[in-house]
């Protein structure tokens, strides 16, 4: 195949373009940031989020919307989830057609609740819509780069996209299984990061193995009862967009989201964790979309609404533990 584009140059979507580099010809990355973009084309390296990894050859950059987008055969969207309605309103007359165009952000759209797939459905015209995927799973930027195994979802309301967009991205390194359950994916892959904010919250506050495994397990009991309210099948959420993960992201030392729950839970302030931080942490504003759609859909979401708390309320992380510990006695199934 001879050109895949990815827009949006931070750590995920610089992954996703080196992926794609053992399928494509040419892989273009479209950045804002033509410093960023500069060094990339000259070091074969991106500064900013992964220092010190090599990337292929054929993959450069570009801050030319139109001439990256013109000749792909995959488009790929990997901006952050709350800026991914505005990248799409400067391009939806660049996408080539006919073509995957597959969204990698793991969110949920604040003032809408969109997923992204829905937020890509609202902003392209109709005539794209059988094509939109969402690549979803446990999989970390740096050791994607590094060419280590790594395994993940490929889901679409249409079978033909997701086998072909499935195999676009397979390869030694990189196993791809598709799936028709653009709901539950979407939602495992967003929520899961504000359960790593809990969970590196419970660390940072030193509450030991147990308090962990608690979490991860009652968060996937949270975000499999939203999903599925949502439409979602639940036994995507024990799967590599659900479980895989959610397990990856609570306990992974490369984890954003873990790492912003552990300086919460010693003490640091929301404001000054975000300000030491280059990349996205996108479960603190997804925790706001967790809350608003618990409310929306009436489903209970315990974990969820503390972190939304901490995190947009100032709520105190021992708090919120004794809050969670003192809820009233329930069946684990219901």
């Amino acid at each position: 195949m001879k050109k895949a584009t990815v827009f949006g140059a931070g750590s995920f979507g610089t992954a996703i373009a080196q992926v794609l580099t053992a399928n494509f010809d040419e892989v273009v990355l479209w950045g804002r940031d033509a410093a960023l973009i500069d060094a990339l084309n000259r070091t074969h390296e991106n500064p900013n989020y992964l220092p010190g990894l090599k990337l292929s050859p054929k993959l450069h950059g570009a801050t030319d919307l139109r001439a990256a987008a013109a000749g792909a055969e995959l488009v790929v969207v990997a901006t952050p989830s709350q800026a991914t309605r505005d990248l799409l309103g400067k391009t939806q007359d660049l996408f080539p057609l006919h073509v995957p165009i597959v969204t990698v952000a793991k969110g949920i759209e604040n003032e809408t609740l969109c997923t992204m797939t829905e937020v890509l459905e609202q902003s392209l015209p109709e005539v794209y819509h059988p094509h939109i995927a969402v690549l979803s799973g446990p999989s970390f930027a740096k050791e994607m780069v590094l060419g280590m195994p790594t395994v993940v979802t490929i889901a679409s309301k249409f079978e033909h996209t997701a086998r072909a967009a499935q195999a676009m991205f397979a390869s030694d390194s990189f196993r791809t299984y598709s799936s028709n359950d653009v709901v539950g994916v979407q939602v495992g892959g967003a929520l899961k990061n504000v359960i790593a904010i809990a969970a590196g919250m419970s660390d940072g506050l030193g509450l030991g193995h147990n308090s962990r495994a608690a979490i991860i397990t009652r968060g996937l009991a949270e975000i499999s009862r939203i999903a599925v309210r949502m439409g979602g099948n639940p036994l995507t959420l024990s799967g590599l967009a659900g479980m895989g993960d959610l397990v990856l992201t609570c306990t992974g030392e490369l984890s954003r989201n873990r790492k912003v729950g552990m300086e919460l839970g010693k003490g640091r302030t929301l404001d000054e964790i975000l300000k030491d931080m280059k990349q996205v942490a996108e479960g603190v504003k997804t925790a706001k979309s967790a809350r608003d759609l618990a409310v929306k859909m009436g489903v209970e979401l315990p974990i969820c609404e503390q972190v939304y708390r901490i995190a947009w309320e100032g709520k105190s992380p021992k708090a919120a533990v004794a809050e969670l510990m003192g809820r009233t006695p329930k069946s684990e199934l219901v």
